[in-house]
């Protein structure tokens, strides 16, 4: 059934911008501010922060201490001039003139820019977000209520497995693995490819992917991928975890991890099909 035209209205646009090596400017070194660098610095771009040093947060302070990627200068916003070569512009500061001004510059540059606590301008949000290793989840409002993001984010955070984090990042090793091994942009491979790890990810619980290792990679292309089957953990010389009452972690937990489970593992899968697609 078609959606309903009358409701795709009043959301944004949820992307997963790929800032690495590009050059982020935030003005500002408070609470907000550290937040902001924090996100920057995963994403593994490269900062230029202006602040005066007296009112800079401790956070703020430990990152410009810490991080190689970090040019710090302790000054107010100069102008024009500190635009120059930046990818993308983020404010955290108590004055609105000079964030307003700020956000004029970066438009008139077309620079996208967001400006803390002013939604009029903010070419885009800060959600509130989960991030488990390679997973990250953001939960957004549209600027119309951070502190409800901040509690729906708690709650499916305590749906999420403890081991998603790493499932995800060894199901990432594996399909660079299988790209090795049956190489191919599209077509017939591509399509193998993209139906054999969904299976993979559907198959085996998060805590066996979390699992894997070199070895069992290595068994699950030579007798799942090649055999066009998908292998038990037990096929591939892994063995689940136990726990101290002796049964597998998965039994544990009562109703709610499996629902979590599917959640995430229909993320992944998701996640995938895209990446393929992709490729």
């Amino acid at each position: 059934m078609p959606p309903d035209l009358s409701t795709l209205h009043g959301g944004s646009l949820l992307l997963a911008w790929q800032l690495k090596d590009k050059h982020v400017l935030i003005v500002g070194g408070g609470d907000v501010a550290s937040g902001r660098i924090e996100s920057v610095l995963v994403a593994d771009a490269r900062i230029t922060l202006i602040a005066p040093r007296a009112g800079l947060h401790s956070l703020t302070q430990h990152f410009v201490d810490n991080s190689d990627r970090i040019t710090y200068h302790d000054r107010l916003f100069a102008g024009p001039a500190d635009l120059e070569g930046v990818d993308m512009v983020l404010t955290a500061i108590d004055d609105v003139e000079t964030s307003r001004q700020i956000c004029a510059l970066c438009r008139e540059r077309r620079i996208p820019v967001n400006v803390a606590d002013i939604p009029p301008s903010c070419d885009f949000y800060f959600g509130s977000q989960i991030r488990s290793g390679p997973l990250q989840v953001m939960i957004s409002t549209n600027g119309r209520s951070p502190k409800l993001a901040n509690i729906i984010r708690r709650r499916i955070e305590e749906c999420i497995p403890e081991h998603a984090g790493e499932a995800i990042e060894k199901v990432g090793e594996l399909r660079t693995k299988l790209k090795e091994r049956a190489p191919g942009v599209g077509g017939e491979v591509g399509r193998r490819r993209m139906r054999w790890m969904v299976d993979v990810c559907s198959s085996w619980d998060m805590e066996e992917l979390a699992l894997l290792d070199d070895k069992m990679m290595k068994r699950m292309l030579d007798e799942g991928w090649e055999k066009n089957q998908v292998p038990k953990l037990e096929d591939v010389g892994g063995k689940t975890k136990k726990s101290a009452a002796g049964r597998p972690l998965e039994e544990q937990g009562g109703p709610l991890l499996p629902t979590a489970l599917g959640f995430v593992a229909g993320a992944a899968c998701t996640a995938l099909i895209l990446l393929f697609k992709r490729s």
